[in-house]
């Protein structure tokens, strides 16, 4: 059987009115959104239509800009929990996978694995866990703490809260629910299995009270691109969301992350890197930056200075000329890879604090595309082939239009060129992606005593 041509995976990130920190101010926009479950399903059975692999909500578990001189002129202060959200959105899709960001640092294993696995039954198989550490003082102030948990010690958190969840997730054999009225017997008590974990910062005895999901694992997806976020991935992430500004640093991530899987006994295939990309896609180049320049034009200079103090570690920008160079930074307790990436940025192309926070207006960090159909479809297709992505996770600029640009613009052309599927693989987040599905650790055991 002839093997099946690679293509592009695809992700739609969606952030209440889009991802471009004005978007909300655009007339034709809802600036409702944020609070509206029948918009968000629209948007979802749009991108099920389109066969996009997956939905994707970030979250964070504080309001996500607390300077007081701009938190009320941007839509990022109110947003739906994203498990709720995609429970209820598991509803109205049948195909498309879900994933939501749930952080390591502020809740319990126990919790996160039987969440997530509740999401995967009742979606039939097509949940996915973006495992996040956080790094904000705003979140840590609500859950007890005056700071942060530093850097390092983050990563060991998250690497322990990984093998619980994994493990949780094995409580259970795949058939251990035999549900025998004639016998009254309900479960196979040797298809059982309590893990009993004891580690450095959880103690957990199990089992979990939600049967085996239906992947196996939901699948795991990671956005870390620091070296312990990175090696963390090499360990356990199926997918990473990652920013990149050049399509040279793209390809150097790349081939570094897949270099550091063989050492934990895992394929290059095991992991899709899929960079975030804020596309402004027109008919024309002229079309596009149109589109682009009305969205820039609504930045308010507060708005534009906050998210940037806020991307590049938390450090407060408001005492240092506006038209002036960035500054030297301290290294900060926050992330420390998106806070890398923009001082690059900014050495690299002369950039001002002003120059800055418009270039970041929109992608945060990630790969910005101003252009037409074909500009966009190239530069997917380049960095695809060449070594820089799996996929992509697709940061509309304004909701619902610029989804609707994508996908009636940019998907056709894409599939004109064999580069982006016609239909659903299967039915699983896990077949559409093309991973495997894990095998329990019980029964890897089992089949590996019986071999020897």
């Amino acid at each position: 059987m002839p093997k099946t041509p690679r293509q592009i995976k695809l992700g739609a990130f969606l952030m209440q009115t889009g991802h471009h920190i004005a978007a909300w101010r655009l007339p034709e926009t809802h600036a409702d959104d944020g609070q509206s479950f029948k918009r968000f399903a629209e948007l979802a059975k749009k991108a099920e239509a389109a066969k996009f692999d997956t939905i994707f909500f970030a979250d964070s578990v504080g309001v996500r800009n607390e300077d007081p001189t701009s938190l009320h002129r941007t839509a990022r202060s109110d947003h739906f929990e994203p498990l709720t959200l995609l429970s209820a959105l598991s509803v109205v899709t049948e195909r498309i996978g879900l994933i939501a960001t749930v952080s390591t640092s502020f809740n319990e294993p126990f919790n996160v694995a039987r969440k997530f696995a509740s999401l995967d039954h009742l979606s039939g198989g097509r949940a996915g866990w973006n495992l996040v550490t956080s790094s904000g003082n705003g979140e840590a102030h609500n859950f007890n703490r005056s700071e942060h948990l530093q850097h390092g010690l983050r990563y060991e958190r998250a690497g322990e809260f990984y093998d619980v969840v994994t493990g949780l997730w094995d409580s259970w054999d795949d058939d251990a629910f035999l549900r025998d009225k004639e016998s009254g017997i309900y479960h196979d008590p040797n298809k059982l299995h309590v893990l009993g974990y004891q580690g450095e910062h959880f103690q957990v005895r199990g089992p979990l009270n939600v049967a085996r999901p239906p992947q196996g694992w939901p699948v795991v997806v990671q956005a870390g691109a620091s070296e312990a976020g990175k090696e963390l991935a090499a360990r356990t992430a199926e997918v990473i969301f990652v920013a990149h500004q050049t399509f040279g640093e793209a390809q150097d991530f790349y081939r570094d992350i897949k270099g550091r899987l063989a050492r934990y006994g895992r394929h290059p295939d095991d992991l899709k890197v899929m960079p975030g990309i804020f596309p402004v896609v027109g008919r024309t180049q002229a079309e596009a930056e149109d589109k682009f320049g009305r969205l820039q034009d609504l930045i308010h200079p507060d708005v534009g200075l906050s998210l940037l103090s806020n991307m590049i570690g938390g450090v407060d920008l408001s005492g240092y000329p506006i038209d002036g160079p960035v500054p030297e930074l301290p290294e900060t307790n926050g992330g420390k890879s998106r806070q890398r990436l923009l001082l690059d940025l900014a050495r690299r192309d002369n950039l001002t604090i002003r120059d800055l926070y418009l270039r970041i207006a929109g992608a945060r960090g990630h790969q910005q595309v101003v252009g037409s159909v074909t500009q966009v479809a190239d530069q997917l297709q380049q960095w695809f082939e060449e070594e820089g992505a799996d996929g992509f996770n697709i940061m509309s600029p304004s909701l619902p239009s610029g989804l609707e640009d994508f996908i009636e613009l940019v998907l056709p052309e894409l599939r004109r060129r064999g580069l982006f599927r016609t239909e659903y693989e299967g039915k699983t987040l896990r077949e559409n992606l093309g991973l495997r599905r894990p095998v329990s650790r019980y029964a890897g055991a089992k089949v590996a005593a019986q071999a020897a």
